[in-house]
């Protein structure tokens, strides 16, 4: 007779009361909210409920034009002459003014883009305030970042960023862009543009100079517009692989610099000398963190055989106690995927998996009716061909091998078009030194994972990109250097 009682945690809903969101979003140009020149828009959706939440302005290439030329006036007159004390007062004033409103951008990140309000609130809101106080400081001390070098500002810079970490990659791209002197034209997420309206408002409220920061809504022509323009200096760009390919060529012929963050599928290594039970957590949280809507995310898992099995039936234990449902629950562990688009696509990723021979496991979950829900998946039996372990899935979804020698291991991490990041759990330093050396990818972590601060640089090899963001590497996109 089985006397486990289920139990379940009480709902613990965040409040909204205190969210205000206009009926539309129109564009920031030049300080102002303006209506795009189609006068166009489109739906944001709540992707927990299905819901619309507002709809915002769709820009096209003359907003492009008249954004690109206000940036370039400030530019000219204002903000490159300003003193470097002055520049960083003023992102020194939108840190501490997004600070303040914590709380409020923390449930509009959760609403807009699905990801449990836990994460938001203790990571991503915290991470964007945290940037742009670090760049704060930076805007009087260039010639430490550049001994012996003096750096000039490039002019005019035209942000693509993505849906998955709306506000924190805004704050990645514009806080060191501002602080060397320079002016932009930001395009958000076709699926997130709320937390950068919401952003533009603080902007105005922190009496930023007009057409210092400008920024765009719409879909892939908007942002097509903004890499094509002539009069931008350079282009910042998070996203897809395929999206940065085209970004290179299109700017191949032209004088235009760029800096690229792409895709990834990083390999987490766990050791058999490793601390099981916080080498699980680490699997937890570097593959279902954001619901796996992570460029960095430790998708494939390699365990060494001595203590796979175990570890394979503690990680099925552990991602059967995961919370699924309402973001804005503070219970809640995996919230919604940001986007049917995105959910179809997971679907047939898994689906793919279990063609190419890939055994499954899903634990036993209720999903929400509504919304774009998926649980969280273990593929094992798979190999190294297979293109769950080759391709970005951007999802829940964990493709597991094992491995005998750390020679064995390098040679499998290493197997893949990408490089962004990976992770290694061992007890034995020495381990860490000699594997994070050999593993082709920007960003090792050891007996942690998805781990960020300003002060440190993220960047990758091969196919994830070209150029750093965050720490003194990130100011270097932004100059030129004499």
């Amino acid at each position: 007779m089985n006397n486990k009682k289920s139990w379940e945690f009480s709902p613990a809903p965040e409040s909204i009361d205190h969210i205000t969101l206009k009926d539309k979003y129109d564009l920031f140009i030049n300080g102002k909210f303006v209506p795009s020149k189609s006068g166009n828009y489109f739906d944001t959706i709540n992707p927990a409920t299905e819901k619309r939440i507002t709809k915002v302005s769709n820009a096209d290439h003359r907003d492009v034009d008249i954004a690109v030329s206000c940036a370039r006036n400030a530019y000219g007159k204002i903000w490159s002459k300003m003193k470097p004390k002055e520049r960083g007062k003023y992102i020194y004033r939108i840190a501490r003014l997004l600070q303040e409103r914590a709380r409020e951008f923390s449930v509009i990140e959760s609403m807009d883009g699905g990801k449990p309000i836990r994460e938001s609130r203790d990571v991503d809101i915290p991470l964007a305030v945290a940037h742009f106080f670090y760049y704060a400081g930076w805007a009087d001390k260039l010639e430490y970042a550049f001994p012996g070098r003096s750096p000039k500002p490039l002019g005019v810079i035209g942000q693509i960023i993505p849906w998955n970490f709306p506000l924190l990659m805004a704050a990645w791209k514009i806080a060191p862009a501002l602080a060397t002197g320079n002016t932009l034209v930001l395009k958000p997420a076709e699926t997130t543009p709320l937390t950068a309206m919401k952003l533009a408002e603080i902007i105005q409220e922190a009496d930023l100079p007009p057409g210092v920061v400008n920024i765009l809504t719409g879909a892939g022509e908007t942002g097509k517009s903004i890499v094509e323009h002539r009069d931008i200096n350079k282009i910042a760009f998070t996203g897809s692989t395929e999206v940065g390919k085209y970004i290179m060529s299109a700017v191949s012929e032209s004088r235009k610099k760029y800096t690229l963050e792409l895709g990834g599928k990083a390999a987490n290594i766990i050791f058999e000398d490793a601390a099981i039970d916080q080498a699980v957590e680490g699997i937890v949280n570097s593959i279902f963190f954001n619901q796996g809507h992570v460029c960095c995310a430790g998708s494939r898992l390699y365990v060494q055989e001595g203590v796979s099995d175990h570890i394979i039936e503690k990680l099925k234990n552990r991602i059967g106690t995961l919370n699924i449902g309402d973001p804005l629950d503070k219970n809640t562990d995996i919230g919604a995927i940001n986007s049917k688009m995105q959910l179809e696509k997971i679907k047939m990723y898994t689906q793919l998996g279990k063609k190419e021979g890939g055994s499954i496991y899903q634990p036993v979950c209720k999903l929400p009716q509504k919304g774009f829900w998926f649980a969280p998946t273990l593929f094992t039996d798979v190999s190294q061909s297979n293109r769950i372990v080759q391709e970005e899935i951007f999802g829940p979804v964990l493709a597991i091998q094992t491995f005998r020698t750390v020679d064995e291991v390098i040679s499998k991490a290493n197997n893949t078009p990408y490089g962004l990041s990976g992770g290694i759990w061992t007890d034995k330093g020495s381990k860490i030194f000699k594997v994070s050396k050999k593993i082709r990818a920007g960003v090792i972590w050891a007996n942690t994972f998805n781990k960020f601060d300003p002060a440190s640089p993220f960047g990758g090899y091969k196919e994830s990109g070209l150029g750093s963001e965050g720490g003194v590497e990130g100011l270097h996109g932004y100059v030129n250097l004499d």
